[in-house]
C-alpha cells in the first residue's frame, strides 16, 4: 500500500492486532470483518482491498462490505487476483469475487487485459493503473552474468500451489541439454527454500534436475527483499513456471533490474512488460532453450545497462508519483461521492 500512497495525503491505518497472534506471522485482517468496520467507523474514510478474501467465507465478506456501506464508507478494491496463487481450487475464491467484484464502488486493476476480463465476466469498467515499482533502495543493480555462460534462475521458494516446480526443474535440465548441443554454455540455479509446503514434492524437484551439471539446485532459508534483489540482478533470465495467476510481482522486479523474464502463458502476466516477456511451454524444453537463446541476444555492456537502468529508474519513479496522484484522487472523489450521497439522503 505504501508504494501507491503519497503520505502527505494519503493516511494508511495499521492492521488492527490480532489476540494472541505471533509477532511478524500473517493473520486474517480484522479491518475486513463487520465487527471492526462498525466499531470503527470514525476511524476511516474508505476501505480499499487488496488481498485476503481467501481468509473468509462469501457471507463474512458480504456482512464486512455491507457494514462499510451503512457507515457510509465507500469500498475500493483492486484486482490483483481473478485466479488466487495460495489455492488449487479457484471456485472458492471465484464465489468471494461474486461478492466484491459487483458490489464495490470502484475497481483497480493493472492491465487493461484483465480490466478486459472483468468486463467480460461482471460487465464493471476498471480504472487501470499499473503495478509501481518495487525498488525502495536506489542502490540496487543488475549486473547480468556479463560471459558467454547465460545465467539463468528460477525461484520456487516454499512450493506455493500455483508453482509448477517440478515441470520447470524438469524443463530446465532438458533445455540445458539441448542448449549445449547447440554449443550454448548455460547455467541454471534453482532456489528453494529450507521449509517447503511439501517435502515429498521437494524430494520430486530436486530429483527432476536429473543430475544435470548445468542445474544447481540450492536451499535457502526465507530471502529478504534486499537479498533477493542481489541475486536477480545477477541473473541474465528469469523464470516464471505459474500454473495459474493473474499479475506478478517478480515481473515488476525484474523489470526494474533490467532482467528479462521467460514464463507460462496464464493470466495477463505478459501484459505487464510484454517487450521483456517470453512465453514458453514447460512441456516443451525447446522455447526454454529459444528463450535463453533470446536472452542471450538481448545481452548488453555493462555501461550500456548501467545508463538504460538510470533511465528506467527516473521512469519508474515518475510513475509511482503518477500512481500515487491517481490513487489520491480516486479516494477523494469516492469520499466525496459517499458524502454527497449522505446529504442527498441515497441509502447507503
Amino acid at each position: 500500500m505504501r508504494a501507491i500512497t503519497d503520505p502527505q495525503r494519503v493516511t494508511l491505518l495499521a492492521d488492527p492486532p490480532v489476540p494472541g497472534a505471533p509477532a511478524e506471522q500473517w493473520w486474517p485482517p480484522v479491518a475486513m470483518t463487520a465487527q471492526w468496520l462498525s466499531e470503527n467507523a470514525d476511524e476511516y474514510d474508505l476501505l480499499h482491498v487488496h488481498f485476503g478474501l481467501e481468509s473468509f467465507t462469501p457471507e463474512e465478506l458480504r456482512a464486512g462490505l455491507d457494514a462499510a456501506r451503512l457507515a457510509g464508507r465507500p469500498v475500493i478494491f483492486t484486482v490483483h487476483d481473478l485466479d488466487n496463487p495460495q489455492i488449487v481450487d479457484q471456485e472458492p475464491y471465484r464465489e468471494l469475487l461474486d461478492v466484491i467484484v459487483p458490489s464495490a464502488d470502484h475497481l483497480i486493476t493493472l492491465t487493461s487485459s484483465a480490466a478486459a476480463e472483468i468486463e467480460h465476466r461482471w460487465r464493471r469498467t476498471s480504472t487501470v493503473l499499473a503495478h509501481p515499482t518495487l525498488l525502495e533502495r536506489t542502490a540496487a543493480d543488475s549486473r547480468g552474468s556479463g560471459a558467454d555462460t547465460v545465467r539463468v534462475g528460477i525461484a520456487l521458494r516454499d512450493l506455493r500451489p500455483n508453482i509448477d516446480a517440478e515441470g520447470a526443474v524438469r524443463a530446465a535440465a532438458r533445455a540445458a541439454r539441448l542448449l549445449e548441443a547447440a554449443g550454448q554454455a548455460v547455467e541454471i540455479e534453482v532456489l528453494m527454500n529450507d521449509r517447503v509446503r511439501d517435502d515429498r514434492a521437494a524430494e520430486r524437484v530436486i530429483d527432476a534436475a536429473d543430475g544435470h551439471a548445468a542445474v544447481r539446485m540450492r536451499r535457502t532459508p526465507y530471502l529478504s527483499d534486499a537479498e533477493i534483489e542481489e541475486w536477480l540482478g545477477g541473473l541474465d533470465l528469469f523464470v516464471l513456471p505459474y500454473r495459474h495467476g493473474t499479475h506478478s510481482g517478480w515481473v515488476e522486479l525484474c523489470y526494474d533490474l533490467g532482467v528479462p523474464v521467460a514464463g507460462t502463458d496464464v493470466g495477463h502476466i505478459r501484459s505487464q512488460h510484454p517487450s521483456e516477456f517470453f512465453v514458453i511451454d514447460l512441456d516443451d524444453p525447446r522455447t526454454l532453450a529459444a528463450a535463453v537463446s533470446w536472452a542471450q541476444r538481448a545481452q548488453e555492456p555493462s555501461s550500456s545497462r548501467a545508463t538504460r537502468l538510470v533511465g528506467r529508474r527516473a521512469e519508474r519513479q515518475e510513475q509511482r508519483r503518477a500512481i500515487r496522484e491517481a490513487h489520491a484522487r480516486l479516494y477523494s472523489d469516492a469520499v466525496a461521492g459517499a458524502s454527497a450521497d449522505a446529504a442527498a439522503g441515497v441509502p447507503a
